[in-house]
């Protein structure tokens, strides 16, 4: 998902807007992690980015999304930039425990 979302609209109050906006981000992700996963995939982990325009935005965790969606409302931007994309993740193997560790 590629996205830029418009904060303003005629008819729509802002409040109404903004949870659709995260109903919507929220529906991706559960439909991209509802997908089958290929051959030698452990899980889909996904590569976000967020800003003001596409050319500005950042990097940012998944789990960071709402709250920059709340950061936008707040510094009252017109509009803000979000891309999703899923990628393959793989789980890497937890260390073995030695005697010592104990």
């Amino acid at each position: 998902m590629k996205k830029t979302f418009k904060l303003s609209h005629d008819r729509i109050k802002p409040e109404r807007l903004v949870e659709a906006i995260k109903h919507e981000v929220k529906k991706y992700i559960k439909r991209e992690r509802k997908r089958k996963l290929p051959a030698g995939v452990d899980f889909l982990d996904f590569d976000c980015r967020f800003g003001a325009e596409e050319i500005s935005s950042d990097v940012i965790h998944l789990s960071e999304i709402n709250k920059s969606i709340d950061w936008a409302v707040s510094k009252e931007l017109d509009s803000f930039y979000l891309e999703i994309i899923a990628k393959p993740g793989h789980r890497t193997p937890k260390p073995a425990e030695t005697e010592q560790d104990h």
